[in-house]
């Protein structure tokens, strides 16, 4: 039997009234869910420019805070362009069970069909006819495709080549991103028809991001006077208004994936906050418990690790298990930043495997506890069997991930080099990768 959800590559949804046969009056574009898809690609966007640019440039060290913020720019560009040209053909035309084709490389079928109600997976048994153009659909998905590779620059901040990178997300895109995305997100990949609930990119966005970083972190080694160094951030008042525009832009990166205007949009973006604060609460009351002091960028970074724990599980919980798993999210987190990395002495930079990664292997577990049966329309229970589903979902993500990202590495580092050298890396990247810096 077909499963009944809605998959809008930002999520699993059960499609309400789209999950069954469309009737005739239901055809055709809808005015409110097509705005608000596109507010919502809006507020995806506002993540990574300017939100993600203010939040890393301001956790750098002064002489990086320009390379740092070129990163996630011109990821932006370079992702846009692949995108367009092969990247969303890959992950949502048919294809197999484990990539899609290139039926839609250059984005050619919008020449015919750009004014039309777009159906996901057309020709296959469980297509999904939406009620929005796909060239919303396909700029909604693309503000994912862009800040997954840009969160990654987070662990390996301060050392790493600017060729090396441009590379590196270059191929990691379609590589890695694109074939985890078209399994979860796409009618025809092989973890959307195992039933994994994951509603705005728990796997795809931060566990795939999460374990990237950790590799490149490991791989290119420790920042010069990691542990000796005072490496504090340049800008908190930069990377407060980093984090916050974050926490805005996530009611969009987790409602979107309601499709429209609808009863489901509202309730993601309800459970979103409530995490988000749980988040925060907690990971500061466990800073103040443990050194005596709850400070600003435990706030924030507690902030982000809420927004990433529900992201999976936004369409799938009550605003009780949302704050539930937001408290838990903020001390798993925090044990992980605080404890966890200094024992086993790697370094990731800014924490993007200790929020993103970690906090995204929780919600997504978690959303096969706590999810509530008639949010989906009974398609996602609680219970041994979905949490086994979400488990064998975060397992193939970090396998996957982990071996790929690793041998870009290897190739990348035996041809063009990865690491900046010990005299670049003592200058600054700001002057001796772009030539400016900040007076």
């Amino acid at each position: 039997m077909a499963r009944r959800f809605w998959v809008t590559g930002a999520m699993v949804l059960p499609m309400l009234g789209f999950c069954l046969p469309a009737k005739a009056a239901d055809v055709g574009l809808n005015s409110g869910d097509t705005a608000w898809m596109l507010v919502s690609s809006v507020l995806v966007l506002l993540m990574t420019i300017p939100g993600l640019v203010l939040f890393y440039g301001g956790m750098v060290r002064k002489k990086n805070v320009l390379a740092m913020m070129m990163q996630s720019v011109v990821i932006c560009a370079l992702v846009s362009v692949l995108w367009m040209m092969i990247g969303y053909s890959l992950v949502f035309s048919n294809g197999n069970f484990f990539i899609g084709g290139v039926s839609d490389a250059m984005l050619g079928s919008l020449a015919q069909d750009w004014n039309a109600p777009f159906t996901l997976g057309a020709g296959l048994q469980n297509a999904v006819q939406m009620h929005v153009p796909e060239s919303v659909f396909i700029m909604f998905q693309l503000t994912f495709a862009v800040i997954t590779p840009a969160v990654i620059t987070g662990s390996f901040a301060e050392r790493m080549k600017f060729s090396a990178l441009l590379v590196f997300m270059g191929i990691w895109s379609i590589l890695v991103y694109a074939p985890i995305a078209h399994w979860v997100w796409s009618p025809a990949g092989w973890l959307y028809h195992l039933g994994l609930a994951d509603y705005a990119g728990g796997t795809v966005v931060e566990v795939n991001s999460g374990i990237a970083g950790l590799i490149c972190a490991v791989y290119l080694g420790k920042r010069l006077g990691f542990g000796h160094d005072n490496m504090m951030p340049w800008n908190l008042s930069y990377a407060v208004m980093g984090a916050s525009l974050l926490w805005v832009g996530w009611l969009g990166f987790n409602s979107g994936g309601a499709g429209g205007a609808n009863a489901n949009a509202g309730m993601a973006v309800l459970v979103t906050q409530m995490a988000a604060a749980g988040a925060t609460l907690s990971w500061c009351a466990i800073e103040w418990a443990v050194s005596g002091k709850p400070t600003v960028l435990g706030a924030i970074s507690g902030t982000v690790a809420g927004l990433v724990a529900v992201t999976p599980a936004a369409g799938f919980v009550l605003p009780g298990a949302a704050l539930l798993l937001g408290l838990a999210a903020g001390l798993v987190a925090y044990a992980a930043v605080t404890i966890a990395k200094t024992k086993l002495g790697y370094d990731d930079s800014l924490d993007a495997f200790g929020i993103h990664g970690v906090a995204g292997i929780l919600g997504t577990l978690a959303t096969g506890v706590l999810a509530f049966a008639p949010l989906s329309g009974g398609a996602v229970h609680a219970g041994w069997h979905q949490l086994a589903i979400q488990a064998l979902g975060v397992g193939a993500t970090i396998l996957y991930c982990g071996t790929v990202t690793a041998a870009i590495l290897f190739l990348i580092d035996r041809t063009i080099g990865l690491r900046v050298t010990r005299d670049e890396e003592r200058q600054g990247l700001d002057e001796a990768l772009h030539g400016e810096s900040i007076a």
